[in-house]
């Protein structure tokens, strides 16, 4: 485990950056380190929450070079039964093992290394670094660095946003959105319950709705059959209310999720939603005009839809080769933000998501190695020749 990047990782995953709580001790010691290696470093913090991210650049400064993006928050280990310290790196039958070496410090750890090995090179164009904060609970901190790229490090000509992909280069991803519904019934006692208006039986409604709408994209799309789920999904994560067996539920609150596809208007099916969850609840207002669901969107981020044929996919395939074919998946990234803001950005990186967030996470060693040569490779093509 004594190379360079490992060396990194220990340090990294020491780092307890659980997402309900602050990242500040992880970003002052990223800070330092960079500041040491000669880097221009910019914080760009949080003003409502104690967290922090970082953009960094090493070579010219200005616009121009590729951006190596990774996020500093992890999600808990609390009562997953791991076999050790899942802040403490272990290496065992040529994997690493801690909580985020897969998801994704281990690309973190080696963005930082290739760091290391340009600083001392006349590059003529920048290498660079980005780390964000609460990409876990939907992409949060990006969106509030991103509007902050042309003040600090300049918008790059590449972003390679290094999620676990087993290195196979990510051309799209799906959108999210995320939306809480508070559903307002009429309170009372439970033998009396007819006369009144359930708050569960209002969130079952819309929960029904939901289903509804999730059996016509099931049959009728849109469709891309380059996702392992072809099309987009709706379901509704978590549930909760009523206080007692005996009260009739004034309250309950029903967590739901779009997952959609790039061709489909993430607005469009909110907007059906919100239809659906008005016509839910005037059903029961003509005898109880209180009844109400009300909708909130939670957090949200953008797909990723890369095209083929862009400059970005013909970059990226001469580092990995033709025996990695573009693919497309189902689960976010911060890519989708880059784009979106005009930047050409694609996912890859060493690991395999099926491997994180549970516990004993681990990423395969050698993995980690062909992830060294790769950005070894992208930064030697940076220097001034």
């Amino acid at each position: 485990m004594s190379w360079r990047t490992a060396e990194l990782l220990d340090r990294l995953v020491a780092f307890p950056t659980v997402s309900r709580d602050s990242n500040h001790a992880l970003i002052d010691w990223l800070i330092g380190h960079l500041e040491g290696i000669g880097a221009r470093v910019f914080r760009v913090d949080d003003p409502e929450d104690a967290k922090s991210g970082v953009f960094a650049s090493i070579g010219p400064p200005g616009e121009g070079g590729v951006l190596l993006s990774s996020h500093s928050d992890v999600v808990p280990a609390d009562g997953e039964g791991w076999s050790s310290d899942p802040f403490r790196l272990r290496s065992a039958e040529g994997r690493l093992h801690a909580r985020r070496a897969c998801d994704m410090k281990g690309f973190l750890a080696a963005s930082l290394a290739a760091m290391e090995r340009a600083a001392p090179l006349e590059l003529s164009e920048p290498l660079k670094l980005a780390v964000s904060w609460d990409e876990e609970v939907g992409c949060v901190g990006i969106a509030k660095m991103v509007p902050e790229i042309d003040r600090t490090t300049g918008r790059p000509r590449y972003v390679l946003v290094g999620e676990p992909t087993g290195l196979v280069p990510v051309i799209a991803h799906k959108g999210k959105l995320v939306m809480r519904a508070t559903c307002t019934g009429v309170s009372g006692h439970s033998s009396m319950a007819p006369a009144y208006v359930n708050a569960l039986h209002l969130a079952s409604d819309l929960i029904t709705a939901l289903r509804e709408m999730q059996a016509v994209r099931i049959a009728d799309g849109p469709f891309d059959p380059a996702y392992r789920m072809p099309h987009s999904t709706l379901h509704a994560g978590r549930m909760s209310g009523g206080t007692a067996l005996n009260v009739v539920p004034e309250r309950a609150v029903v967590d739901l999720e779009l997952r959609h596809l790039p061709a489909e208007d993430a607005d469009a099916v909110r907007d059906e939603i919100v239809s659906r969850a008005d016509a839910i609840a005037a059903a029961y207002q003509t005898t109880h005009p209180d009844a109400a669901i009300d909708l909130e969107v939670v957090t949200s981020y953008p797909p990723l839809d890369t095209g083929e044929g862009d400059d970005i996919v013909r970059w990226l395939g001469r580092y990995v080769g033709d025996a990695r074919a573009p693919a497309k998946v189902d689960f976010g990234t911060e890519a989708g933000v880059f784009a979106a803001a005009g930047m050409a950005a694609i996912v890859c990186g060493p690991g395999d998501i099926a491997d994180a967030h549970r516990p004993d996470e681990s990423i395969n060693a050698e993995q980690l190695r062909q992830c060294d040569a790769l950005l070894e490779r992208i930064a030697h093509d940076l220097v001034k020749r």
